[in-house]
């Protein structure tokens, strides 16, 4: 067929090249994943180490949590994957684009549980020292169950906006959904499909995960 008789969208490419876009999907979803869990982790103990009464550690994580808001998160991952190596520690690509969205989107967690913590009542902690609870017990058993329920919702904006920032981890050259179909596309210098493809999964995965947060938030209060 000449390329003046091809249709704007070949659905028999489509169907071929789905295959190659799954396998993107695959890293895709993974590197949101692990990302996610090392933000929230990490965020969680950047948050508690802001509010710690030893001023240099407060100072050190205060520090971290605006250089790493301030820069682009493309930076950070072009300084995992090219200079951090220099210095002996070097990961694989996909690792390394984990460890830049994970740290990225950490700092922006820890700002989501910081407003968590204080929105809890100075009151609780004066209880919790009125019984003689440790420092540690309290946060667990009685600040954070009241701080992290209703910053859920916000976490979970973050997790869809790390879905949609994967794309970024190409420049290191981890194949994920939107590499995995220029690859495709290159082969045969058709993008229409492959690009097509691509938008409409993010679209609907974003959409999925937006409804899921969504339900997963608090209810209403009572």
């Amino acid at each position: 067929m000449a390329p003046a008789d091809r249709p704007v969208f070949d659905w028999a490419f489509a169907r071929e090249v789905l295959p190659t876009l799954m396998d993107g999907l695959a890293v895709t979803v993974q590197a949101t994943l692990l990302g996610m869990l090392l933000a929230v982790t990490l965020g969680l103990a950047l948050a508690l180490m802001r509010r710690a009464r030893f001023q240099p550690m407060a100072w050190s994580a205060a520090l971290l949590i605006e250089f790493v808001r301030s820069t682009p998160l493309l930076m950070q991952l072009f300084f995992l994957f090219y200079v951090l190596p220099v210095t002996g520690v070097q990961f694989s690509p996909l690792a390394t684009g984990v460890l830049g969205l994970g740290v990225h989107y950490a700092a922006y967690c820890a700002e989501v549980y910081r407003a968590g913590l204080e929105s809890v009542p100075r009151g609780q902690w004066e209880a919790a020292l009125a019984l003689n609870l440790g420092r540690w017990r309290t946060l667990r058993d009685i600040i954070l169950p009241q701080a992290i329920p209703p910053v859920m919702p916000a976490l979970g904006n973050y997790f869809v906006a790390m879905f949609k920032d994967t794309p970024l981890l190409s420049a290191i050259t981890v194949v994920e959904l939107l590499q995995a179909s220029k690859i495709a596309g290159s082969a045969t210098f058709r993008y229409t499909e492959p690009l097509t493809l691509v938008g409409l999964i993010f679209l609907a995965l974003s959409l999925a995960a937006a409804w899921l947060v969504k339900k997963a938030g608090p209810g209403p209060a009572r």
